[in-house]
């Protein structure tokens, strides 16, 4: 999920301002004026849940993936990208999606490695999931499709992933959507204790790092029942229904799922060493580079890995056109807690 060290510079700091901020629920997701003058259509009101299923999910070989992913839209619309977190999947998406294409976008949802119907190529390809390797699937899979340049958005790995992409390959994001901001993991920052209510936060990946954590990851059942927990506790004020998240549970059987997941969370906090084919992204990352693509910033309020400050713990990071907003009453999963106010975003995004 969020990066901890980040999200501990936050804790304490007063409301800070941001290049713009507007906080309000999702039902008043308004399209804002933007400076260049241009106020970006409105997205209508949904009530989250409205749907529940993608009609058909499709294939393509990328990189070293076959991924899975959703496509709804105009096949020569403006692309956009949505990006999911864990534990989720692309049914996150699932009433954002035909908000945008029925704007006219062409929305694309792929399964993460290690989610869903994706699948690895080859048996022996490392199981891993350093942060720079999930970006490069995302690029992987614009190139097989043959998309130069995509509006990114995402929440938890996927804002991760989205602002991997616009800081080491700008060229190939139109505009982005960062849930929770600047998410670019800075691993030695890793190494230090953060604040009791930070650690407290990420029980789950002290877990992971244990061997009762990973024999739980490796049962099925174990670990579909882990990821309800942390729904529940991630957004407090969601009442999902157990269809909802049945849906996307069947996300967690992937057989390399157990492998990615723990992979991905002892490599944060160097327990284990990455993969070397990726170490030169991994050490332009380590510095944290900038962003500067037009950015939409998204806040959910109930979210416990959102820091106080209205954004301006990694306001700093973003040095293009920026919109920040805080969408109260919403927890984790924001997507698919508030679509309206997420494509609202979108769309926002792609007018700065």
């Amino acid at each position: 999920m969020i990066n901890r060290r980040t999200f501990s510079k936050g804790v304490g700091l007063g409301a800070g301002a941001a290049a713009v901020s507007l906080t309000g629920p999702q039902t008043q997701a308004s399209a804002a004026q933007h400076p260049s003058g241009t106020a970006a259509p409105a997205v209508p009101t949904v009530a989250a849940g409205t749907h529940t299923e993608f009609s058909t999910l499709q294939h393509v070989k990328a990189g070293v993936l076959d991924v899975s992913y959703a496509e709804v839209g105009p096949a020569h619309g403006p692309v956009v990208v949505l990006l999911h977190g864990w534990p989720y999947d692309i049914h996150s998406f699932v009433d954002v999606a035909p908000l945008l294409a029925d704007l006219g976008y062409r929305v694309l949802v792929p399964h993460l490695r290690g989610h869903g119907s994706t699948r690895f190529l080859s048996r022996h390809t490392p199981r891993t999931a350093e942060q720079s390797a999930i970006a490069l699937d995302i690029i992987a899979f614009m190139d097989a499709l043959k998309i130069e340049k995509a509006v990114l958005a995402g929440f938890d790995w996927g804002s991760r992933t989205a602002d991997i992409i616009a800081a080491l390959w700008p060229e190939r994001v139109k505009s982005l959507v960062s849930t929770s901001g600047y998410l670019i993991t800075e691993r030695k920052a890793q190494l230090g204790p953060a604040l009791p209510a930070v650690e407290h936060n990420w029980w789950y990946q002290w877990y992971f790092a244990t061997d009762r954590g990973v024999k739980a990851m490796e049962n099925v059942d174990q670990r579909i029942a882990l990821c309800r927990y942390v729904w529940t506790l991630v957004s407090p004020n969601w009442d999902f229904s157990d269809a909802t998240f049945a849906r996307t549970a069947e996300a967690f059987k992937n057989p390399d799922y157990a492998a990615i997941v723990l992979y991905n969370y002892r490599w944060r906090i160097s327990l284990i060493e990455g993969d070397r084919r990726y170490d030169r992204y991994e050490r332009k990352l380590a510095a944290q580079p900038p962003i500067g693509v037009p950015t939409v910033t998204l806040d959910a309020a109930l979210d416990p890995f959102t820091a106080p400050g209205d954004g301006s713990a990694y306001r700093s990071h973003f040095t293009g056109p920026y919109l920040h907003r805080t969408i109260a009453d919403i927890g984790h999963n924001l997507p698919q807690e508030a679509p309206t106010a997420f494509a609202q975003a979108v769309v926002d995004a792609d007018h700065l």
